[in-house]
């Protein structure tokens, strides 16, 4: 009786784990055309917009016609993306802003009013990493990361959800990451901000719920490792280049953003790894963190490249790194492709 019950469980994880799949394969279509309607006018920031999924869901979004506020570090990037966005036949606005400085986003915010009177969408993007092991990695770049990744979604929260109480409605996008359900070994502070992240999202939306805000949604999107500039990017303490297993390519995140600002859904895992992974980091959690730690061994810290210490973009940006992908899978190929032929 009780062998029947199990396989009887098991065999309705597999119903909800495939349809679970079925879903969130959806999420990374691209945009129909009625979408694209939708979008066409809606007022979108975009904090962290100048490289990598932010500058990609910018560009996306020129194509439907919407208005694009650009936020980031480097301006003249942001001018090279508005004219690619004003040429697809959408509006542009850049604004210079560091997320981790809560009045360039009030700057932004005053900006985007100014311009367009109303914002419908508001995404944060921004991100740094810093890739070590912990005692070896400075405190000062964990807490410069802390200060970006997390504290800096608190004041692009904020400024976003005071706006949206004002207007009444609003759907604020934060894009976490799967690390936030398996923190990742040798990326402690990244993963520490991601969990952050989505705990500030979810108590978020309930407290918008329980004061009848319920035109206001908040969205966290959990991609999985995704081949951007976020590596050639990042500090790096490891002595070979930064860089994760079976990669993502950003458009699949682009569309899921650009979707679930039509639909919101509290937290959306993009692709099937990722939600592989927050599946298994609920029913197996102590297995998931091992083989989390396995893959982040091999892939951060014994396989070359050899690359020197750096600080990466923490403190200043680098001019480095200006595109939606970075060819960081193509670069870990032609290593693996290498290292093969020299034996």
């Amino acid at each position: 009786m009780a062998l029947k019950y199990i396989l009887n469980t098991l065999k309705r994880l597999v119903v909800l784990f495939l349809l679970l799949l079925v879903t969130v394969s959806c999420s990374t279509w691209k945009v129909g055309n009625s979408g694209q309607a939708k979008i066409a006018q809606k007022t979108y920031v975009i904090i962290g917009a100048s490289s990598g999924m932010g500058r990609g869901v910018a560009e996306e979004l020129g194509k439907y016609k919407a208005n694009v506020v650009l936020a980031a570090r480097r301006t003249d990037l942001l001018e090279e993306i508005a004219s690619i966005i004003r040429k697809s036949g959408g509006t542009a606005l850049v604004v210079t802003a560091d997320i981790s400085k809560p009045e360039d986003l009030e700057a932004v915010r005053t900006a985007a009013l100014k311009e367009y009177s109303k914002i419908d969408v508001w995404i944060n993007m921004a991100g740094v990493t810093a890739v070590g092991r912990f005692w070896e990695v400075p405190m000062e770049d964990q807490m410069r990361v802390i200060d970006v990744n997390l504290k800096g979604f608190f004041y692009g929260s904020r400024t976003a959800v005071e706006q949206f109480i004002i207007q009444g409605e609003g759907v604020l996008i934060n894009v976490a990451s799967v690390m936030g359900e398996i923190p990742l070994a040798y990326q402690s502070s990244y993963s520490a901000t991601k969990s952050g992240i989505r705990s500030l999202s979810l108590a978020l939306s309930q407290e918008l719920r329980l004061n009848g805000y319920d035109k206001i949604k908040v969205v966290t999107i959990e991609p999985w490792a995704v081949d951007t500039p976020i590596w050639r990017h990042a500090a790096n303490y490891t002595g070979v280049e930064p860089k994760m297993a079976m990669m993502d390519e950003p458009d699949k995140v682009v569309n899921a953003v650009l979707r679930k600002s039509l639909r919101p859904k509290k937290v959306v895992p993009v692709g099937w790894k990722a939600e592989v992974s927050s599946f298994s980091a609920n029913v197996f959690p102590r297995f998931s963190e091992w083989l989390g730690g396995n893959m982040a061994q091999k892939y951060m810290i014994e396989m070359g490249p050899e690359a020197s210490d750096t600080k990466g973009s923490l403190y200043n940006p680098i001019p480095e790194g200006r595109g939606i992908d970075d060819g960081a899978d193509e670069r870990m190929k032609e290593y693996k492709k290498d290292k093969k032929k020299n034996k």
